[in-house]
């Protein structure tokens, strides 16, 4: 008989790997917890239209890699890509920005669904924590959002990561610098897609990994030389608001992101020990997202870390997590008197806040104890029938060994003041 097993391109989170996992979504969403991000949930699925407009019908996440199904009453949707264009249409819908709060501050954890060449770092299902700044063009805020990434892994351990910086213009100076780069590509020996994507969005084609592409690319305008003065003063600032708080960054000038959405700020957390998927998160402003899916004028700012490229990453470095033990107390029957008596003492821990568990089926005291050796409990407690029979349990350290004697009747205090 043959099993099931886990799609292609996809894993399962398991203990004891899952809490570290869990671990570093606490730690990313941490920072932003702190200054003022509030938690959005969206579905998994979305109206295909909403990542065609936003996301850009360039891109190889709309031409090559979204998931999509038509469901019975004919309607095309998406399972998401990216977490961007979904919290923006949630906000909006919502009229988050109408509350007169702005930036409308957001973070949100899921997963997220792309039709990729698997490959270790790369998955087709995969999950990242994100955060979006809604409604304010203020290059504070982008400086903020990178602050608040740096910190997060800094937090984890992390050393060896590098935050790569640009600027993409804006809708006044980036039409100029679009036109000089697609007379240049016009000069290059490209394929036809290739030429069908500088046709619609020449700067992805800077992004393209290709030897023989970027071979070709050398001489070509850099965006620098055509940002307008107010692009250049905002860049500028963000830069200077990034050195003053400590964080290091490296200009990029080829640094475009795959997505079609984003202007001015444009920014990558890259790690040197993944080999060719070497991004780990990055994000920037998207000016234009808004109207470009229906919405009013927005200017915006956000990024999105992936949560498994980060594991990777810890990993890497041979950075170990202190992930506390999920049980603190294990409980140990001998016979069905103490199985119920025992059952009441851990009830009674897990309500007073204490991490407790039970050896469940009736086994012996060496099987039981080897369960509580790997649980990670550092009390056990042990009950037999001479034991209740005299009114006590034995509270059993597992690291010296040592066991005392306790009374029934105060064991959860007993257990309380040596856990403190």
């Amino acid at each position: 008989m043959s099993t099931f097993q886990a799609p292609k391109g996809t894993y399962d989170l398991i203990p004891p790997d899952s809490a570290k996992f869990l671990a570093v979504r606490e730690a990313i969403s941490a920072p932003l917890r702190a200054s003022g991000y509030g938690y959005i949930e969206t579905p998994g699925f979305e109206d295909v239209n909403l990542f065609a407009r936003g996301v850009g019908e360039s891109t190889d996440i709309v031409t090559k890699e979204m998931y999509t199904l038509t469901t019975k009453g004919g309607s095309e949707l998406a399972l998401r890509p990216e977490g961007t264009a979904s919290v923006l249409r949630a906000a909006l819908e919502a009229n988050l920005h109408k509350l007169g709060n702005l930036p409308v501050k957001l973070w949100y954890s899921g997963s997220y669904y792309r039709y990729e060449r698997p490959q270790k770092g790369r998955y087709r299902h995969f999950s990242q924590v994100g955060a979006e700044a809604i409604g304010a063009e203020d290059p504070v805020l982008d400086a903020e959002l990178i602050i608040l990434a740096d910190q997060a892994y800094r937090s984890l351990g992390l050393a060896q990561f590098r935050v790569l910086l640009n600027s993409l213009g804006d809708k006044e100076c980036r039409p100029v610098y679009r036109e000089a780069l697609q007379g240049f590509l016009a000069g290059l020996d490209l394929d036809e897609e290739t030429r069908r994507r500088s046709a619609i969005n020449p700067l992805r084609v800077l992004d393209d990994k290709r030897a023989e592409v970027q071979k070709q690319l050398a001489g070509a305008p850099m965006l620098r030389d055509h940002l307008c003065d107010a692009c250049k003063a905002y860049h500028e600032e963000v830069r200077a608001l990034l050195t003053a708080a400590g964080v290091a960054f490296e200009d990029d000038e080829k640094l475009v992101r795959g997505l079609d959405y984003y202007t001015r700020t444009t920014f990558e957390f890259v790690h040197d020990g993944l080999g060719s998927q070497s991004a780990v998160g990055g994000g920037g402003r998207y000016d234009g997202l808004s109207e470009m899916i229906g919405g009013p004028a927005l200017p915006s700012v956000g990024w999105a870390l992936g949560v498994d490229r980060t594991v990777l990453a810890l990993e890497a470095e041979g950075v170990e997590l202190d992930i506390p033990a999920p049980t603190s107390v294990y409980a140990v029957p001998l016979g069905e008197e103490a199985r119920r008596v025992l059952f009441g003492v851990v009830t009674e821990l897990r309500r007073s806040g204490v991490a407790a568990d039970f050896a469940f089926g009736g086994r012996g005291l060496k099987g039981a104890m080897k369960s509580a050796n790997r649980s990670g409990a550092r009390l056990t407690v042990v009950a037999g029938e001479r034991d209740l029979a005299e009114g006590v349990v034995q509270l059993k350290e597992m690291e010296s060994g040592e066991q005392t004697a306790v009374p029934l009747d105060g064991v959860v205090e007993a257990i309380r003041a040596r856990l403190v």
